[in-house]
């Protein structure tokens, strides 16, 4: 059984994504707080496997988790995009005329807000996860508070769904990395199915560096899919960039990051895997 650790608990969109991903086996759960304990669970324990949230098409990216997943040294090997709804959920004996209150995480709140403008008399209060504001309800039955959240949390705390998908934009979608240890990484993703590949590397400060790098891309036929920069604390005006890839001959994509490599200051491979499918609607 694969042990995954997630930031979230059971019901949160990560805890989703987990059984998804791995659909074809049965895994055991490590919930974490943050996802700095995501990575430190990783470091403790070679054998744990991390999904991380990197980017959401309305939220755009998690820039701490890029450096994050850099800094612990880990490897991508896979992705999921799953669709995001959202629903309002509260005690099973409660109503609509008697919610007073909606808990969420603030992103999930922000999803909504064309859905909560239409409820001007709801209290709207923070929650540090949406799966643990539904949870928290049920724990503590409290009456007249709703959650935001996954429709499937309903089921794990017994709560009512009072509407599903009420979520503003419905193409919502966040993409998650599935992150092992090195020693574990070919033991988990098939290297004749990888089509994707996510780089960071660092340039010299000379005009044109990210142009002729770009360019070499170009020359190989490699689909540049996503590039993020972030500065380099203590070093001004010089960034990291992370850059995602895709192809479909891998021995030009071998020749692309050679021919990359010189014109660097600091190039790494993060990750080789197969692109993820973008689920239908």
């Amino acid at each position: 059984m694969k042990k995954i650790a997630i930031q979230g608990i059971e019901g949160s969109f990560h805890d989703i994504a987990a059984h998804r991903y791995f659909a074809s086996e049965p895994i055991e759960l490590i919930c974490c707080d943050t996802f700095e304990q995501v990575v430190a669970q990783m470091r403790d324990d070679r054998d744990v496997i991390g999904l991380m949230a990197i980017e959401n098409t309305i939220a755009g990216s998690l820039l701490s988790n890029y450096e994050l997943m850099r800094a612990s040294g880990a490897s991508i090997v896979g992705e999921y995009k799953l669709h995001i709804r959202h629903s309002i959920m509260c005690l099973p004996h409660d109503d609509w005329g008697d919610i007073l209150e909606v808990n969420s995480h603030p992103v999930a709140l922000m999803q909504c807000r064309g859905f909560l403008s239409k409820h001007p008399t709801f209290k709207i209060v923070e929650h540090a996860d949406t799966a643990g504001a539904a949870r928290d309800i049920a724990r503590d039955t409290m009456k007249g508070h709703a959650a935001l959240c996954h429709a499937a949390a309903a089921g794990l705390y017994g709560l009512k769904v009072l509407e599903d998908g009420i979520e503003d934009n419905k193409h919502n979608f966040t993409r998650f990395l599935v992150l092992s240890s090195p020693m574990l990484a070919d033991s988990l993703r098939e290297r004749n199915k990888a089509n994707k590949s996510s780089l960071v590397f660092t340039l010299p400060h000379t005009s044109g560096s990210l142009s002729h790098v770009l360019s070499i891309f170009d020359f190989y036929r490699i689909n540049l899919t996503k590039i993020q920069s972030l500065p380099i604390i203590g070093s001004e005006w010089e960034y990291l960039f992370y850059v995602d890839v895709t192809y479909d001959d891998p021995v030009r994509y071998h020749q692309s990051i050679e021919a990359v490599r010189p014109l660097t200051s600091e190039l790494k491979v993060l990750g080789e895997y197969q692109e993820a499918a973008t689920p239908h609607l």
